[in-house]
């Protein structure tokens, strides 16, 4: 047989005594004295009342034996109260149903706090399993005499969740339209509040706990909670029950209402008269506070959403004197999970927006390169939080010859997905202009690149992510200072704008289809820019404003770009001043480029002819040159790749034949072109092998070299840094 700890404060012998079941036309109803005789009318309409409630009445005993059960209890159950008096909970409900209702039960027999649940009451007996079921919640309160004594506990079912009142369902509908209205956690805890005052609550609370992955426990731990105040909202102005105020962070006792709902993952009403309620303000002036204000009833209902628990709601009265019944708790739940669930999706989509923007921003140069063909500035402007960190992306890569590649590009989409599609896009890029691929060739093995990646992206099904698979567009340009010629090709995207010191205009370059597509070829244009010239590359975020036309946003575009200015970073600023009067939709990226020319007298060439005999003419020439630079200190070492490089072309190339040699900052750079179309291969040589050593020796002395290829053949470069005699 099961004991049950004394109620403290009591007699034994009194407060094992179970009570009397109620007797037709006897006096006394459960739990009275009966000691005084009551006028047969009021007794006979107590006797009534409780027979024929339409909620569900029990009594129980201290011994947790069902004493007495209305009809309403009888038909939910399918038993008479014959057939259950006698009976505990868990022999008259399933389980779990029964465990949950004893277990708070004797809760109520330990602190006299009134307790609720929900469950589905049904016949538990052999014979009655398929009688009629009712999900409704259950509130357990004590029942004591005229001394306070504990004598037994009441069980009440109230009606289910779906049979809200009509003011209750305006509410709930209120509720569906302004609760969650923005990704804005701390609006969306505020529209709860807002909606829950003064309809439902006198005072009302929003506590977060700090922001946690999805993968965190799905409930709090026991123990003191630490939260930080997310919204208040009172009947009373400037809110003066809440001890802290909003964005202020504020730690509750282990024993406190707040870190009991957490750590059990349910709503609880209190009353302020109740122990749990004294013990809480004895442990936190906070608490004391709320009291102050007169406040007599509370419910704390945690914030739940997906397995995640993300805080607690809290809820008062002390304006309206009806204390909160279960079904206001369950209306607050309601309210709450609302709000839960927006809370999750904003903290989920600025979990996501951070780590997207945090891959974004290490596959973005963190500093572009020194290079001598032209002044950089550039700008990358994230769109509006709602929209996402989309995937554009721009690059600056040296390239053999003092040239310069210049790239912008940009995925359709936003999030990971588009921001790891750039990463992979970029490096690509950098990897087809590392072997010096024309415009019109690098847009070609770039749309093969996301024609393979939209293929690993398909579905089961076979079609492919989104709507077209992977929409990429891309604009690629290629700079030498030495004929001042900006080599161009664009796959989809803007064409870019040009500022020379005559004319400001959109550089005609034909428009390619966007990269994905497949087929259809990409055509490069070439053109000559005075020194000076500004190059701007943009996405086209920059001329897709909500309030003016394309027309307009190139003027103001243009206005930006010509307008005086002391740097390229000023420049910037200017045309995104013109252009933006808000957050953008989508993101910009802006690259400016100033062109710069070498001077004649860095550039030296000579024209070979293909006999072995002007290997030797070609090192003097280089050991001159190189002399008149003041870099006398690497003659040598030029001799030897001068040497190698020609000797290379005369025997294996095709004439004419050409040597060029370049000096830019601490750049030394040979140039060996010839009409041949084959590309050398270094290899080692065998012991006895009269060549073979050439390629490898000049790899070994110069810094950099390779091979690219020109309409006409090709040129094997090698590059040295170098500093001058003095130095």
């Amino acid at each position: 047989m099961e004991h049950l700890p004394t109620p403290p404060g009591e007699r034994p012998g009194d407060a094992d005594a179970p009570l009397e079941p109620p007797r037709k036309g006897t006096p006394g109803a459960p739990g009275e004295r009966g000691q005084e005789e009551e006028p047969g009318g009021l007794r006979e309409l107590k006797e009534w009342a409780f027979a024929q409630s339409p909620c569900i009445l029990a009594v129980f005993g201290t011994d947790l034996r069902l004493i007495a059960a209305n009809t309403g209890m009888e038909r939910a159950l399918s038993l008479t109260e014959a057939e259950m008096r006698g009976l505990r909970p868990v022999d008259i409900a399933p389980h779990p149903v029964g465990e949950e209702i004893q277990a708070r039960m004797r809760r109520v027999l330990q602190d006299g706090e009134p307790q609720w649940t929900e469950a589905f009451l049904s016949a538990a007996r052999a014979g009655c399993a398929d009688g009629p079921e009712s999900g409704r919640p259950v509130s357990l309160t004590a029942l004591r005499d005229g001394a306070g004594r504990l004598r037994g506990v009441c069980l009440t079912a109230y009606q289910g969740h779906e049979e809200h009142t009509e003011g209750e369902r305006m509410l709930l509908n209120e509720a569906g339209a302004r609760i969650g209205t923005t990704l804005d956690i701390a609006r969306t805890a505020q529209e709860l509040t807002d909606v829950a005052v003064p309809r439902l609550a006198d005072f009302a609370a929003v506590d977060l706990l700090p922001a946690r992955g999805e993968e965190a426990g799905a409930t709090a731990l026991p123990g003191p909670v630490t939260m930080g105040r997310a919204a208040v909202r009172s009947v009373l102005e400037g809110s003066p029950e809440s001890p802290v105020a909003v964005g202020e962070s504020s730690t509750y006792p282990a024993l406190s209402p707040v870190a009991e709902c957490l750590a059990k993952d349910r709503g609880a009403l209190y009353e302020m008269t109740g122990p749990t309620l004294a013990r809480w303000a004895g442990e936190d002036p906070g608490a004391a506070r709320i009291r102050e204000w007169g406040t007599h009833s509370l419910m704390v209902v945690p914030l739940r959403a997906r397995g995640t628990t993300l805080g607690a709601a809290l809820f008062s009265r002390h304006h309206n004197p009806a204390p909160f019944t279960p079904q206001d708790l369950q209306l607050a739940e309601e309210l709450t999970a609302r709000a839960a669930l927006s809370i999750h999706n904003a903290r989920r989509h600025t979990r996501e927006r951070t780590t997207a923007m945090t891959l974004q921003r290490s596959l973005l140069p963190r500093a572009l390169p020194e290079q001598a063909a032209l002044e950089i500035a550039s700008r990358y402007l994230p769109a509006d939080p709602l929209a996402g960190v989309g995937g554009d992306w721009f690059d600056v890569i040296p390239l053999s010859g003092a040239r310069v590649a210049l790239v912008v590009g940009d995925v359709v989409g936003h999030g990971i997905r588009a921001s790891a599609t750039m990463g992979r896009l970029r490096t690509a890029v950098s990897t087809l202009a590392d072997v010096d691929l024309p415009p019109d060739e690098l847009l070609t093995h770039l749309d093969d690149l996301v024609i393979r990646l939209s293929a690993d992206e398909a579905t089961p099904e076979g079609a492919p992510e989104g709507a077209g698979g992977i929409g990429v567009t891309c604009l690629y340009a290629v700079y030498d200072p030495v004929t001042r010629r900006c080599t161009l090709a664009r796959a989809g995207h803007p064409p870019p704008a040009v500022v020379t010191p005559d004319a400001a205009y959109l550089l005609d370059v034909p428009a390619g289809p966007p990269l994905g597509l497949g087929g259809l070829p990409f055509e490069a244009t070439e053109t000559e820019l005075p020194e000076g010239s500004l190059l701007a590359l943009y996405t086209d975020g920059l001329l897709e404003p909500r309030d003016h036309d394309i027309d307009e946003a190139l003027d103001k575009m243009f206005a930006g770009l010509v307008r005086p200015a002391h740097s390229l970073d000023t420049v910037c600023d200017h045309v995104l001043t013109a252009t933006l009067t808000h957050r953008p939709d989508d993101d910009i990226v802006l690259l400016l480029a100033r062109t710069r020319a070498l001077s004649a007298d860095r550039v030296a060439a000579w024209d070979l002819q293909p006999h072995p005999a002007v290997v030797a003419h070609a090192r003097q020439n280089a050991t001159a040159q190189v002399t008149t630079w003041g870099l006398t200190h690497a003659a040598f070492i030029t001799e030897l790749i001068v040497s190698e490089l020609v000797t290379n072309a005369i025997r294996y190339g095709k004439p004419p034949v050409q040597l060029r040699m370049i000096h830019h900052n601490t750049n030394l750079i040979c140039e060996v072109s010839d009409t041949s179309s084959t590309t050398p291969h270094m290899r080692r040589a065998r012991i006895y092998d009269e060549g073979g050593r050439g390629l490898l020796l000049v790899a070994q002395l110069a810094d950099r070299w390779g091979t690219r290829h020109t309409p006409t053949g090709k040129t094997i470069w090698a590059e040295q840094t170098v500093t001058p005699d003095s130095e």
